[in-house]
Formats: C-alpha cells, sequence, structure tokens
C-alpha cells in the first residue's frame, strides 16, 4: 500500500463569506499541491473539502497520514463522527449536525484508505502547514 503524506488547509474572511482550501499531497519524491475557493461559505467547510478533495486524487487505496491545523477536523473525524451516524445525524444536544454532507462525503471517502490523523499548531513553523495555509487564502482571493 502506497504511503502518503496530506497536508490541509482552509481559510475563509470574512467568515462565513468566501473560501478557499488546499491540499499538499506527497508520495516518495512526488508532491501534488491542489487548491480552490468557493463563494458564501464557511472556515469549517473548507477544512473538511481540503481534505476530501486530496482523498478524491488517489486512485488507488493508501495509508495517508493527514495533518491539520483544525481540531474541528480532527476531533469530527475521530472521535464526533461515530456518534453522529449512531444518533441518525444528531448532536448530543440533539441538534442537527453542521456540514453532514461534506462528513457524509469525508466518511465514504476514508473507508477507502488507512489513515491517521495529526494535528499541527497553525502558524507555528510547520512548512507545509504555512504553504497549505498560503495556497488556501491565495485561492480564496482568486
Amino acid at each position: 500500500m502506497k504511503k502518503v503524506v496530506m497536508y490541509t488547509d482552509g481559510a475563509c474572511d470574512p467568515n462565513p463569506g468566501t473560501g478557499g482550501w488546499a491540499a499538499i499531497l506527497m508520495h516518495g519524491p512526488h508532491k501534488k499541491e491542489l487548491s480552490g475557493r468557493q463563494p458564501d461559505t464557511t472556515n469549517n467547510r473548507m477544512e473538511l473539502t481540503a481534505v476530501i478533495e486530496g482523498l478524491r486524487v488517489l486512485k488507488e487505496p493508501c495509508e495517508v497520514a493527514i495533518f491539520t491545523d483544525s481540531e474541528y477536523l480532527r476531533n469530527g473525524i475521530t472521535t464526533w463522527l461515530a456518534g453522529w451516524k449512531r444518533k441518525g445525524w444528531q448532536t448530543a444536544s440533539k441538534t442537527p449536525v453542521k456540514n453532514q454532507d461534506l462528513w457524509q462525503e469525508l466518511d465514504a471517502l476514508t473507508a477507502q484508505h488507512t489513515l491517521s490523523w495529526e494535528w499541527v499548531r497553525g502558524h507555528a513553523d510547520d512548512p507545509l502547514n504555512q504553504r497549505a495555509d498560503y495556497l488556501a487564502r491565495t485561492a480564496r482571493k482568486h
């Protein structure tokens, strides 16, 4: 199984407003940068979109180490998702899960791969996290 490292980020300013997302995928000597823009969105939607778009480009099941500075994304996928599914996409306070469409898409994509989720502190001198942030912010503007 191929081993892939993925750094992702989302940006939105104002929030909600126009957003950008970015994913950097690396496998051996190969590196691919992806980014995109969406009007009328939120930062959390862009964080989710970044990972979804990164996973979409993988052509076969892979072992993927995903690095994100979004605690919402990491906690959602590693802690909250199973409970949301059990409760019919309701939160603990019995309200609908926000961004359910993206969580469901991410859930389907993650089932195809072996994933690890790593949290990195945003803007803390991790060059790839900074690059993903730059790509997301640039995509938002163009």
